[in-house]
């Protein structure tokens, strides 16, 4: 034991998030630090955490500058938390934030802490820019030079193309492949149609759209920088505008991936406070859900075994098992949307026998889901995306739904990530 002798429920109390924004628009003028405080801070005076000690804070991002190494604390520090609350960075990917809220959940459980905050923060318009590493060669050896001479001599060998910056690539190092362009191998693996990317991508603008006009993201939006609202939201989208769209990744003529039906690029920041029961009860603060179970997964998508989003679709069925439930068992299911394409092939593989016999080992499909369960108010294509900010979002997203929907039970939480790995989650209805 660590340090307590039971396991403890682990109580989600809510969230908040500044609006996403799509890339170099609204927020392309501020960075991480700033985002991230302003979701932690959103959080913190939600729920009346002014002058507080928190037993932990994790949140990170994907990209980010070496100046950010400790990128979580300091968030913390330009918050109205007390101080003395600690903090660490992690990252996995786009599951993020979900993983620190698992982190944090797992030490609540545990009871070494009493409550924390999880979250996350990417942004696409302040990159770490670097240069080519023959130009920081020359760089550190005139900094190791013990002369003056010694310490000039290195420019001597700089060439114009050391000047030329090397901008972050959202290309799998492994493969060289886009993430893009490996969702359509994955498509058409699948036999994922553009039709029905379209129409997955036109729900979830108009769920959204439905979720910001009947006030749902009231409490869970905080203006920053004069933006009051997710601004990729398409009030106006239908499926025959997304028809019109040129394949983005693969133009040889089958492609089916194109904006519309894919994630923007996005800048933003998400945040959640977890806790214990007698915590949460003492401070008389509502429990809106239970986190009960969590998962990652990987697979070996350079080998070519299996698609590089598809760890998830294998995450969900260990984390059934481990529940003692049925994919049919919840009343909603929040699949984070990287491409639609994405999520329509997870689906595919739980509803084939022979992929879950082959690749799982189960006599039966896992079946197939309502999608009027799917992403009710709406997700990462028509929100945004700003990749470790999605997991706190979704989280807080579902928490809500549950607690205002009086005949739920639970909900269920899939993110695909970089690098072939999936985190998944469970919610249960306080």
């Amino acid at each position: 034991m660590l340090v307590g002798n039971a396991v403890r429920r682990v109580a989600v109390i809510g969230g908040a998030r500044i609006p996403f924004a799509r890339a170099h628009g609204a927020y392309a003028r501020v960075g991480n630090l700033q985002m991230l405080t302003a979701a932690l801070q959103a959080v913190v005076g939600k729920y009346g955490l002014d002058g507080l000690r928190l037993g932990e804070v994790a949140a990170g991002a994907v990209i980010k500058h070496s100046r950010d190494f400790n990128l979580a604390r300091e968030s913390v520090l330009g918050t109205t938390l007390d101080p003395h609350t600690p903090a660490y960075d992690l990252q996995r990917a786009c599951g993020t934030s979900l993983e620190a809220a698992i982190g944090i959940a797992n030490k609540i459980a545990l009871g070494q802490i009493d409550s924390g905050l999880a979250g996350g923060v990417d942004t696409v318009s302040d990159p770490p820019i670097v240069y080519p590493q023959a130009y920081r060669k020359i760089l550190m050896r005139a900094f190791r030079a013990k002369t003056l001479g010694a310490r000039i001599a290195p420019f001597f060998a700089l060439r114009p193309g050391h000047f030329k910056p090397v901008i972050p690539d959202a290309s799998e190092p492994r493969t060289g492949l886009s993430m893009g362009e490996s969702c359509e191998q994955m498509a058409r693996r699948w036999g994922i149609g553009r039709e029905a990317q379209d129409t997955l991508a036109y729900q979830s603008h108009r769920h959204a759209a439905e979720a910001w006009q009947s006030g749902f993201f009231d409490d869970l939006v905080a203006p920053f920088a004069g933006l009051h609202r997710d601004d990729n939201v398409r009030t106006d989208s239908t499926p025959e505008k997304l028809a019109k769209l040129r394949p983005s990744f693969d133009r040889s003529g089958s492609g089916t991936l194109t904006a519309g039906n894919s994630t923007p690029l996005t800048d933003g920041a998400s945040a959640m406070l977890l806790a214990s029961e007698s915590w949460a009860r003492a401070r008389s603060l509502p429990v809106q859900a239970w986190l009960t179970f969590g998962k990652a997964w990987a697979v070996d998508f350079v080998a070519g075994t299996e698609g590089l989003l598809m760890a998830p679709a294998y995450s969900v069925p260990s984390m059934l098992d481990d529940a003692g439930l049925n994919l049919q068992d919840f009343d909603f299911f929040e699949i984070h949307e990287a491409f639609a394409a994405q999520v329509l092939c997870t689906l595919a593989a739980w509803e084939s026998t022979e992929w879950c016999r082959d690749k799982l080992g189960r006599t039966t499909a896992l079946g197939a889901i309502d999608r009027r369960k799917l992403n009710v108010r709406g997700s990462s294509i028509a929100i945004g995306h700003p990749f470790a900010a999605t997991g706190a979002r979704i989280v807080a997203t579902l928490a809500k739904i549950l607690a205002t929907s009086p005949h739920s039970r639970r909900g269920l939480i899939s993110v695909c990530t970089a690098g072939g790995m999936g985190v998944t989650a469970i919610l249960e209805r306080a």
